[in-house]
This record gives C-alpha cells, structure tokens and sequence, in this order.
C-alpha cells in the first residue's frame, strides 16, 4: 500500500482512513483543516500522530500549544484533553487501538464511527 496514494482517496478533513490493524491498533490517515476538532480525550487510550505532510497545530491542557511540522510525531497519553487544528491542509498518520472513539466521549457533526472510517 501507498500512504499518498491512500491519502488521495481521503476527500473529507477530520474523517479518518483505517489503512490496516496491528494486533489491536488500527493505523489510519486523515487530512486536518480548520479547527473542526472539538477538545476531547481518551479515558483509556493513548493516541500518535505522525505529520505527513503540512503543519498542525497540537493543543494539549495545561501545556504550551505545539506546532508540529511534516515528519514530527507526538504520542497523547490517556486521559489528557487534546485538539488539532491546522490553517492549510494537513496529512497525518493515526495509530490509535481499535477501541478508541474518533471524538472520546464528545459527539458532534464530525464525530466518525468506526464503520465510517473503514472504506
């Protein structure tokens, strides 16, 4: 498989692509613009981001805002409230486990099931 040629198909921001599962993670791609994101975290699960291509700018409660730059990662622990945004588009790498819900425990309009983010 090809990761740019994934994220071609990709024709939605903020709605993940499951690419393929790793015992009990799902690795998925998505394209980020505008800041849709709702704040939100994981009870349980921790959540990577790899940037792709593009800056996205990473908000973490009570730490400083991060901008992160095409080839940076950042881990999210569980339990930590945390949003993305990004001015221009942004291509990122998921690796969430397979339980993880796309928003936590937030809904909104962009909020994506699993069976939404397998195509």
């Amino acid at each position: 498989m090809n990761i740019q040629e994934e994220l071609n198909g990709v024709q939605i921001y903020f709605s993940p692509r499951i690419l393929t599962a790793v015992n009990d993670q799902y690795v998925k791609v998505a394209k980020i613009k505008g800041e849709d994101i709702p704040w939100h975290h994981y009870e349980n699960e921790d959540e990577l981001f790899f940037i792709i291509s593009g800056e996205l700018l990473m908000e973490v409660e009570n730490e400083p805002n991060k901008i992160m730059k095409t080839g940076d990662l950042y881990a999210v622990p569980k339990g930590i409230n945390h949003r993305v945004s990004s001015k221009e588009e942004c291509a990122i790498m998921l690796i969430e486990t397979k339980t993880t819900k796309h928003t936590g425990a937030i809904e909104t309009n962009i909020t994506k099931s699993i069976q939404e983010q397998s195509y």
